[in-house]
């Protein structure tokens, strides 16, 4: 049932949020995913996006692929067509694998979970920072608040409630633990990641709604302390680790699919991310 103030409600919302403009037959029509589409210039319906303006940002989820910490993840077959007429497979894994989610109880004791984020919250604006360059020759570089000028000045301003993204290149190693980590154990890794006076700069000035990293971290490998988890997660807003494909979405412009699932009681989650412009 859709009252007479839904529409009103939700379009309200969609203009707060930076989203184009959402009529009232999408709505009625289509819900929350055609009025999605909508907000896509051109676009009437998600069947309709051209393939080149999408892009998976999600790395395969495999068997041991690298993690923070121990475990990496496992499988084993649990039914096969013969003899059991289906095919399936059990996993064990913890929830930070993968592409995943740091939700902001996965640091703050009171911060919530996984099943307490808000579908609205999952859909956003993108914003990519580029540091691939300096991250070739210094793989404990950080984005830096003059990252975010210069993209600024390049790009135009980043959107509230955007995702801001870290493209360093490192998701083309994730094959390579050793290469992925940068070091044998924590303390000793060595990857990009970003500085605790960016990330404060862009949620007092540009109020996003998270980050995002294409390595192991929020912080850089070598930090010990994780000041830019307790800054960010601290500010009620999650972060995204081992995103993919970063390097393929323009910089400013596209938006952002976060498909987490409500874990029980989760800190975060493996998770599918679609870009889509």
């Amino acid at each position: 049932m859709c009252v007479p103030e839904t529409f009103e409600v939700v379009q309200k919302r969609a203009e707060e949020e930076g989203l184009q403009h959402v009529d009232r037959r999408t709505l009625l029509l289509g819900g929350v995913a055609a009025a999605a589409a909508a907000a896509w210039p051109g676009t009437a319906e998600a069947r309709n996006i051209p393939v080149n303006r999408v892009r998976d940002l999600t790395h395969l989820f495999f068997a041991g692929f690298p993690t923070f910490g121990p475990p990496s993840p496992t499988r084993m077959p649990y039914a096969n067509y013969v003899p059991d007429g289906f095919y399936s497979q059990t996993w064990s894994f913890h929830e930070h694998s993968g592409t995943h989610m740091d939700a902001p109880g996965h640091f703050i004791p009171t911060g919530r979970r996984t099943p307490q984020l808000q579908a609205r919250e999952l859909i956003r604006p993108l914003a990519v920072v580029d540091v691939s360059a300096r991250a070739a020759t210094n793989p404990d570089t950080m984005v830096m608040v003059d990252d975010i000028r210069r993209f600024e000045r390049r790009h135009g301003r980043i959107r509230r409630k955007s995702i801001v993204a870290m493209n360093s290149g490192w998701a083309a190693k994730v094959n390579d633990p050793a290469a992925f980590k940068g070091g044998d154990a924590f303390p000793n890794y060595h990857f990009p990641g970003w500085s605790e006076e960016a990330v404060d700069w862009l949620i007092r000035r540009r109020n996003i709604a998270g980050i995002g990293v294409d390595t192991l971290s929020l912080d850089p490998g070598n930090s010990s302390t994780f000041p830019v988890h307790f800054r960010l997660l601290g500010a009620d807003l999650f972060g995204l680790e081992n995103l993919n494909n970063l390097g393929s979405v323009r910089p400013r412009g596209a938006t952002i699919f976060v498909g987490v699932i409500p874990w029980e009681e989760g800190s975060g989650g493996p998770l599918r991310a679609l870009a889509v412009w």
